[in-house]
């Protein structure tokens, strides 16, 4: 994405309840915008991002709170690579949880596996395990704005995930004399 400047929302709200404060930064953090300090937090100028905001502004002033939204850019080069950079930590971030998460995952199929546990109800779990993570890292780069360093890693954990899977499920079946 090239940088065509950024929204810029600050926004107070009052500290109770405090799950509504922990709502509004989930939702903000759930559209990929990147906190420059409490209260005051960017995202890429786009049409989808200001009709978010725009919500988000009733929303703020629903719980008693004030919020200004700008339009905004870099002063210059530097400033902008370091808001960009701001971008690709967050995502980086997500993307080294999820590349965990697959060693996770393969891991679990290894330990069934190990104890020879080939059912097609242990296959259901891990195919659901796998749906969940393929819908994760489709999150995450939906939130990907600036490509993270960690994508191509990510997506590459995520083929070998399905691989494993796949290996696993003709064992099930090969258990089970699906396959003669």
């Amino acid at each position: 994405m090239d940088t065509q400047g950024w929204l810029l929302l600050t926004y107070k709200v009052p500290p109770e309840p405090n799950s509504r404060r922990v709502a509004l930064w989930r939702r903000l953090k759930g559209l990929g915008a990147v906190y420059l300090q409490n209260g005051v937090c960017l995202l890429p100028k786009t049409s989808d991002h200001v009709r978010w905001l725009k919500m988000l502004e009733n929303d703020i002033s629903g719980m008693g709170g004030d919020c200004v939204l700008l339009e905004t850019v870099a002063l210059d080069r530097a400033q902008e690579e370091k808001v960009v950079a701001r971008f690709k930590a967050d995502r980086d971030e997500q993307y080294g949880e999820f590349i965990r998460r697959c060693a996770d995952f393969e891991a679990e199929i290894a330990k069934e596996i190990a104890i020879k546990k080939f059912t097609y109800a242990e296959l259901e779990e891990e195919e659901t395990d796998l749906r969940k993570l393929q819908g994760w890292l489709e999150k995450i780069r939906k939130l990907d704005f600036y490509g993270g360093s960690l994508a191509e890693q990510a997506a590459s954990r995520l083929k070998d995930c399905e691989l494993v899977l796949d290996s696993y499920a003709q064992q099930v079946f090969d258990a089970h004399d699906e396959n003669r």
